[in-house]
């Protein structure tokens, strides 16, 4: 051990990354030498020298990487929902290097209040009386039936009991926050006679939830925002709109199908509507409730307020985006998330035509590879049946692999994860017998044809 770590290659590991690790990953290679030479196995010392190495790489690494998103699904949950715009991503650097003034009033030189930060912007933007931050989706419609619906009841369309990524169901938020669910209505059809007779005496607030992961066609019917706050007024009690996706404009101005807005809904009449940041809104993981002033006060007062609240970095993006919403006309264009979602299809297939003859080099001739007409998708649970046209590349065995039908399904999973292995991964799907890489996505062109060369091609 001592020879080992006083060699030169192991004093630069230790340099780098400290003695502990280092020490712990010579151990372990001496153990399984130890184990090779009882078993009457040669040991090579260089290569006891490369299992070290290998396995302080291995310990080291970042376990989270940027990656290249070819899966279709602009806002994917798995691979991060929205891309930061870099005006977004320079003020979160800057929050990040040192003091900041996230709870601090400059003028006054008293202590202040962190959601200041964002809430002037966000009043202009939806109209609301105050607004608040927390740090998701769900952690807000939490806040909100904790504060104002504990231990009392709480009317919802059966047809909006909705079941979000990783199994959170609505029903349980609302159990765990003390809530008890009334469900009115069927998976169908609801109306507002449904409602008016659920209301009683230990009836905490209405609540409308926009379902936004999934549609039901055919035989239904739904009750608007505006006349069931029509109702709740008459009954005087609050209504609460769950939006989830969080579109703050018209996303038909830019040549998307449509999506109610918040503005929207306040203008209905809604009380309090909550939503994500880093959906359509196109910013950093975050939670957000809008609203009448008197009721996002009770929720300030909540003390999960504090459990469930932004840090600097969150705020700082957050408000950087939320500046560039204050300027539409070239939102198209600044915001990240939009601008790929707005990607022409020729602009996209011009791509995957360029990229092709690389690719198809690099797989050999066991390979095709085309450039198809694919469907995007926007993702995270918003506008889930509305696809977009793009282009990308369909990659498929030759006929001649071994195995068959069972034989080329395994080279497609053989070239998925050669994909994955690359110094910047890239995600495509593997679906009806190919493997596709849908290049709505690609923004850096240039970075992902470099290291095509670094391929292993199965």
């Amino acid at each position: 051990m001592d020879r080992l770590l006083a060699e030169y290659a192991m004093a630069s590991l230790v340099h780098r990354h400290g003695r502990p690790l280092v020490l712990e990953a010579v151990r372990r290679a001496l153990d399984r030498a130890r184990a090779a030479i009882a078993a009457g196995r040669s040991i090579d010392p260089a290569g006891i020298e490369a299992d070290i190495a290998a396995r302080v790489q291995a310990v080291t690494a970042p376990s989270l990487v940027p990656l290249f998103n070819l899966t279709g699904t602009v806002l994917h949950t798995n691979l991060g929902r929205a891309p930061l715009p870099e005006p977004a991503i320079a003020a979160m650097t800057a929050v990040a290097r040192g003091a900041s003034n996230l709870e601090f009033d400059l003028e006054t030189g008293r202590r202040g209040d962190r959601h200041r930060h964002v809430e002037p912007r966000l009043r202009r933007l939806t109209s609301a009386e105050a607004a608040i931050v927390v740090n998701n989706n769900a952690a807000a419609v939490l806040l909100v039936l904790d504060t104002l619906a504990k231990r009392r009841e709480v009317p919802v369309s059966r047809g909006e009991l909705i079941e979000i990524g990783g199994a959170f169901r609505m029903p349980d938020i609302m159990k765990r926050a003390g809530a008890r669910l009334v469900e009115v209505g069927t998976t169908n059809r609801t109306h507002l006679r449904d409602y008016e007779a659920a209301i009683s005496p230990r009836t905490a607030l209405l609540m409308k939830i926009h379902t936004s992961n999934y549609a039901i066609e055919g035989f239904t019917a739904s009750v608007g925002e505006r006349p069931l706050a029509a109702l709740a007024r008459e009954h005087g009690l609050p209504l609460v709109s769950d939006l989830g996706s969080g579109s703050l404009v018209d996303m038909t101005a830019y040549g998307l199908p449509p999506e109610p807005t918040v503005r929207a809904m306040i203008g209905d009449g809604v009380d309090l509507v909550t939503f994500s940041g880093d959906k359509l809104l196109g910013g950093p993981q975050a939670g957000i409730v809008a609203g009448r002033a008197d009721l996002v006060a009770r929720l300030k007062r909540n003390p999960l307020m504090r459990a469930l609240r932004p840090d600097k970095v969150t705020l700082a993006a957050l408000e950087s985006v939320l500046a560039l919403h204050e300027d539409p006309d070239r939102l198209a264009q600044s915001l990240s998330s939009l601008r790929l979602l707005t990607r022409a299809r020729g602009s996209i297939e011009a791509q995957a035509q360029r990229i092709r003859p690389r690719l198809a080099e690099r797989l050999g001739d066991s390979w095709s590879v085309e450039v198809v007409a694919c469907r995007s998708q926007i993702g995270s649970g918003a506008l889930p049946v509305d696809r977009l046209p793009s282009a990308g590349l369909r990659c498929v065995p030759s006929m001649g692999a071994r195995g068959g039908r069972r034989g080329r399904s395994s080279k497609l999973q053989a070239l998925a994860t050669a994909l994955r292995a690359l110094p910047a991964p890239v995600i495509g799907r593997v679906n009806d017998g190919a493997l596709t890489l849908d290049l709505r996505c690609l923004d850096d062109e240039a970075g992902f044809v470099t290291q095509l060369d670094r391929l292993a091609a199965p």
